[in-house]
């Protein structure tokens, strides 16, 4: 009959932990995830603004987005929704009465503890193969937006310089289609030619290198530069009116625009630098030791290399005594070395030249071979980086609920009043811990599994003070 109660206490506690922690979690866990959506939509509104997206783009942007940012929003949500959780129970004196029944604080928690494992767990699985998916879909997508229209960039009644060597300017835009449009063309210095035409379509080429105005009813006016007056033998002046010119027209034409030097390429090159967000655990393993093994075949044979520079280098040194007759006669037998004291003052100048010039050349190679093996190691420690992050953000999910679940025990407040508050203060520590380390790791000051975890171990002792606080009370 005990066992019985036994069990059918546990059963409640059990559904009344997850009743009670359910609710503020998935609230705190949403208004963390649209808190870091605002943050997103703040960096990338200029890109997004003007583009006449549909609904369903925006949608499909938020989708992956929000992917890529739960794990970033499940630390908060943890915090604040256990520190809520144990403050409600404190505060209307049930933890006071479960602890009457017999229930250690540890007992009443370890509902709680199997949930929060459960969601580290399955956060290191969404964070390895669901985030490196997510990322990599909503870069491209950002690209895409950012390059969706490039008429987008021409303002009208307004010369617009974007496309390097040229400025251009329309009088009205619908879309893709222009009206009045009149392009000054800077490509060549010798010549100026102004294009205008009465209407024109703008299209981007597939691999996005290219712009083309299709041009419709227009004119070309092509002048050369004034030149430096010149005189012919009869001492006539040439070309008295001191600029040529040609002036053509057309019912339809093909204007193409480089877009080498336009400055659209920030989502470009974010999308390669980041590729280390876009890669699991395994994969960024085998990424690694690829780079190894290449790191250390390089510098083999670069030490190989380098050896056999300084060892032609005493080779050569008997090759400039070019007036020896032995070596004329005979050039196919092996040279013997002679000593450089014994060769003419010209031979010895020569030979310091070319010992000199070699010792040059092998310290160029080092400087080059050792500034190529540090770009391998830096992009090394870009992949350890991507690879500890995951963890210590699986680990971070458990720490900060010993923070959090202990602390509510202590303070006896619920709601989302100074619970709030003191959560807000606590991630705000635990992000600037994390993003020092982050920081000190992109720059090389500290190894990636240190500035990586640098957050959880500072929170670890914490959790365990706060954690021995609340079983002594």
């Amino acid at each position: 009959m005990l066992k019985f109660v036994q069990t059918t206490r546990l059963k409640r506690l059990v559904q009344f932990s997850l009743k009670s922690f359910t609710g503020p979690f998935i609230v705190t866990l949403l208004i963390s995830v649209f808190m870091l959506i605002l943050q997103f939509f703040w960096v990338y509104i200029d890109d997004l603004m003007g583009k006449d997206l549909s609904v369903w783009v925006i949608l499909e942007l938020l989708m992956y987005v929000s992917a890529s940012i739960i794990p970033l929003a499940l630390p908060l949500a943890i915090l604040l929704s256990s520190l809520m959780t144990i403050g409600n129970l404190a505060e209307h004196n049930e933890l006071t009465a479960l602890k009457a029944s017999g229930f250690s604080l540890l007992r009443i928690l370890r509902p709680l503890i199997a949930i929060v494992l459960s969601i580290a767990v399955g956060t290191f699985f969404f964070s390895n193969y669901v985030i490196p998916a997510a990322n990599l879909k909503w870069h491209t997508l950002i690209y895409d937006i950012q390059n969706k229209k490039i008429s987008s960039m021409l303002t009208p009644k307004v010369y617009s310089r974007n496309f390097e060597g040229y400025a251009i300017k329309i009088d009205s835009l619908a879309g893709n289609h222009c009206l009045g449009v009149t392009i000054h063309d800077y490509t060549q210095p010798t010549q100026l030619r102004t294009v205008r035409a009465k209407e024109a379509d703008v299209y981007k080429s597939k691999n996005g290198r290219y712009v083309f105005l299709n041009l419709k009813k227009g004119s070309i006016l092509e002048e050369l530069d004034i030149q430096n007056p010149m005189y012919l033998p009869n001492n006539t002046l040439s070309n008295p009116s001191g600029r040529a010119s040609r002036v053509s027209t057309f019912e339809q034409g093909v204007y193409k625009l480089d877009l080498e030097g336009l400055d659209l390429n920030r989502s470009k090159e974010d999308l390669f630098t980041n590729k280390y967000e876009m890669l699991n655990v395994f994969q960024i393993n085998a990424a690694i030791d690829s780079i190894a093994i290449k790191k250390q075949r390089l510098l083999g044979q670069f030490v190989k290399q380098s050896t056999l520079g300084f060892l032609s280098l005493n080779q050569n040194l008997p090759k400039v005594n070019i007036h020896d007759p032995s070596i004329a006669a005979n050039p196919s037998e092996p040279i013997k070395p002679v000593q450089f004291n014994k060769l003419s003052a010209n031979d010895q100048q020569l030979s310091y030249q070319l010992a000199l010039s070699k010792i040059r050349r092998n310290q160029q190679q080092l400087a080059n071979q050792t500034q190529f093996l540090s770009t391998l190691d830096r992009e090394i420690d870009l992949y350890w980086i991507e690879f500890h992050r995951k963890f210590a953000l699986t680990y971070a999910i458990v720490v900060l609920f010993f923070v959090g679940a202990p602390l509510g025990a202590l303070i006896k407040k619920g709601g989302f009043g100074a619970p709030v508050v003191i959560a807000a203060l606590i991630f705000m520590l635990y992000f600037i811990l994390s993003s020092v380390g982050s920081n000190l790791t992109d720059t090389g000051t500290v190894a990636p599994i240190i500035g990586m975890w640098m957050a959880a171990v500072v929170f670890t002792p914490v959790a365990i003070f706060f954690t021995k606080k609340a079983l002594a009370v």
